[in-house]
């Protein structure tokens, strides 16, 4: 049996499978007036991709983290991101609506077992006092893959139109694939395991008997409801604003992804300087001021810059609550961070849904305004139920 990669090692060649499918996630959200207006479909409709792609994801985590505990993480990961190159394709090929429904719907469930994978493979190789500052690494690499896939496929978009992105997406993909066969041959630290299904509601049971799960899942839904639902609307916004170029739309949204770069550049200082409490409120409160400022309608310009201020905030909350996930279960590490995925994804399928009918009943202003005070709430009940002091670092 080939021995085990390094930490670093590991990591940064798992991460380019994050970055790779991350391209795809957001790809969708500057493009959603082009796909209305070349498959003759409402836009409103179209918009409910994302809910196609994030559903899936969630409803997958009760048998894709168990399941990368049996077989191998490492070995779930690449056969995900197969998957997910063969859908890129079918989606650039599709003449259809539903046929690009279905090819989300797919694309979701194979990324369900890319992103909480990878926290728990982080979990498994770094000490928790370290791990914070691992996972934000991770995550600079997997948000490069979201700020590109968004603003980018505007860009790509408005030059070589929609189904372009979707074979630029299949082709990294490919790329990524073949890194992992070359690299990520001595990543298996065990053959194959058996994979019984009668084990996984003892390792449930196990992650819900800690008491501070319920705090946990219930932020990032709320998380995934306020911020991620919003997306799909940010071009849509910027139409009624007058300003209908998808690639503007897609450096707004890349925005946040700028911010979670930012974040992950700073938090080896932020982790030194405050302890969890301290960045959980201080995450929400950055968020719900971003919000505000969203909330007022300015020039793109000045979304632009709100945005990067959220993703500096969300992440700095969010990454706190990531490295609680990792310790809910050290024997169920997959299921106890796959569970954290499954409630983040049902809330960025939901959000959608109530952005909508709160925009239409209470108006685009007021709609995002709950959405900052959402934020705010998250950080301080994090803060108060999960803001543990960090443990000492190892010397």
């Amino acid at each position: 049996m080939p021995p085990s990669l390094p930490a670093s090692q590991l990591i940064t060649h798992v991460s380019a499978i994050g970055f790779a499918t991350a391209l795809s996630a957001r790809a969708l959200d500057p493009l959603i007036p082009s796909i209305a207006g070349d498959l003759a479909v409402d836009a409103a409709h179209v918009a409910l991709l994302s809910t196609a792609f994030a559903l899936p994801f969630a409803c997958v985590q009760p048998i894709l983290g168990p399941l990368a505990d049996m077989v191998g993480k490492v070995r779930l990961m690449v056969t995900c991101l197969a998957i997910i190159i063969a859908v890129s394709l079918l989606s650039a090929l599709a003449q259809s609506f539903a046929l690009l429904m279905l090819a989300r719907i797919v694309c979701g469930m194979a990324t369900g077992g890319i992103f909480p994978v990878g926290l728990a493979i982080i979990g498994d190789a770094v000490p928790v006092g370290e791990r914070q500052v691992a996972i934000a690494r991770w995550l600079a690499i997997t948000i490069g893959g979201n700020l590109i896939g968004a603003a980018f496929a505007g860009m790509v978009g408005d030059l070589l139109g929609w189904r372009a992105v979707f074979w630029i997406i299949g082709g990294c993909g490919a790329l990524a694939l073949i890194n992992a066969a070359i690299n990520l041959r001595g990543a298996a630290v065990r053959p194959p395991g058996r994979l019984e299904l009668s084990a996984i509601p003892s390792g449930y049971r196990g992650i819900f008997a800690n008491p501070r799960a319920k705090f946990c899942f219930a932020a990032v839904f709320l998380e995934g409801v306020a911020v991620f639902g919003l997306f799909p609307f940010v071009a849509l916004l910027l139409v009624r604003a007058g300003e209908p170029r998808a690639a503007i739309a897609g450096l707004v949204i890349g925005g946040f992804s700028i911010g979670g770069v930012v974040y992950s550049l700073l938090v080896r200082l932020l982790t030194r300087r405050w302890q969890p409490k301290r960045l959980m409120i201080g995450g929400g409160m950055i968020a719900a001021f971003a919000f505000l400022i969203v909330a007022a309608n300015p020039p793109w310009p000045v979304q632009l810059t709100a945005f990067l201020v959220l993703g500096i905030g969300f992440y700095s909350l969010h990454g706190s609550i990531q490295v609680e996930a990792t310790e809910l279960s050290v024997s169920a590490r997959g299921a106890a961070t796959s569970l954290h995925s499954l409630f983040f994804f049902l809330g960025h399928a939901t959000g959608p849904v109530l952005y909508g009918l709160a925009f239409t009943r209470l108006g685009a202003g007021m709609a995002v305004v709950l959405g900052g005070l959402v934020m705010l709430f998250v950080g301080f009940m994090t803060a108060h139920t999960l803001g543990r002091p960090r443990p000492p670092r190892m010397p």
